[in-house]
């Protein structure tokens, strides 16, 4: 049986991906039609459909499920030899994926760290608030926040991260805090990103505050931590994602390691295959020692 055209196999895979035959044009800068006549062309080489429609969609029939696996590890040599020849000989790739807050706060403060320790390895990392798929082998492993229930990939959670009150030393000086309970009076800022609320932090402090308005609501964890360093409120947000914000003295625990909950936030995710690549192990290794130090970022 003759190859497929290549450009039919990378139609394949985003309609896959995608579950949609427009998203995939749109993709790939190509009309809709010329996606599905690239579809029919591969399903006539292989002589079975490999989609159905469905009410959500476009859905792999078995042989399509198949064909997907097997073309994704392809694909993704493919784009790692090209990398490879378009990049100096001794220098090895990593792409990471991140979500913002973690990559902003964390990630991008330690990166000198990790160059340091592993200059033979190019660090590409991008953001978004969107978990990416691994089908077209593009990112060795993806940083996501939540409960880390993904099946199909491997999750290493980072340990060591704990929620609690911060506010900037001004704030504090000009509003003295001593008890949870006089956070009712004061300027709260609410965060939809952490895994712990204000309503289940003042439960575990047994503190009643069902009626308690908040002054600013985010849904990014970046715009909660720095409303409290301009002292406009007190946030209750990851001291490992402030970690370089407390360093430099813009904020500070409102109390003592008694009332931070800790969690489980933020992961380590990555197809099985991937664990056994140099790059990832040493990337992963590298994860585990400085979430474990606990030390404050290097500039």
């Amino acid at each position: 049986m003759r190859i497929p055209p290549l450009k039919a196999i990378i139609a394949f895979e985003s309609v896959a991906r995608t579950k949609s035959v427009n998203r995939a044009a749109e993709e790939l800068g190509l009309t809709a039609s010329a996606v599905s006549h690239q579809l029919s062309n591969l399903e006539s080489i292989i002589g079975q459909p490999l989609f159905q429609r469905s009410g959500r969609g476009l859905v792999l029939t078995p042989t399509g499920q198949r064909y997907l696996s097997d073309v994704t590890g392809s694909l993704a040599d493919l784009s790692r030899a090209t990398e490879r020849a378009s990049s100096p000989a001794e220098l090895d790739i990593l792409r990471v994926h991140s979500s913002p807050s973690f990559g902003l706060m964390w990630l991008l403060p330690r990166l000198s760290s990790f160059q340091q320790a592993n200059d033979d390895i190019q660090l590409n990392v991008a953001c978004s608030y969107e978990n990416v798929s691994f089908s077209n082998g593009f990112y060795d492993i993806d940083i996501r926040h939540g409960y880390g229930n993904w099946d199909n990939l491997e999750v290493k959670t980072v340990r060591g991260e704990f929620i609690a009150p911060l506010a900037s030393p001004a704030y504090l000086a000009q509003h003295p805090v001593r008890t949870p309970e006089d956070l009712l009076d004061h300027r709260l800022i609410y965060s939809e990103s952490p895994l712990v609320q204000w309503k289940q932090w003042f439960g575990r402090a047994g503190v009643p505050a069902a009626r308690k308005t908040f002054d600013f609501s985010f849904d990014r964890s970046y715009m909660s931590l720095e409303t409290a360093v301009l002292g406009l409120g007190i946030a209750l947000e990851s001291l490992m994602l402030a970690s370089v914000k407390i360093r430099d003295g813009l904020l500070v625990p409102v109390f003592d390691e008694s009332h931070a909950v800790e969690v489980g936030a933020h992961h380590l995710v990555y197809p099985t295959q991937n664990a056994d690549l140099p790059r990832v192990q040493r990337f992963l290794a590298w994860m585990e020692r400085e979430a474990a130090a606990g030390k404050p970022a290097r500039r």
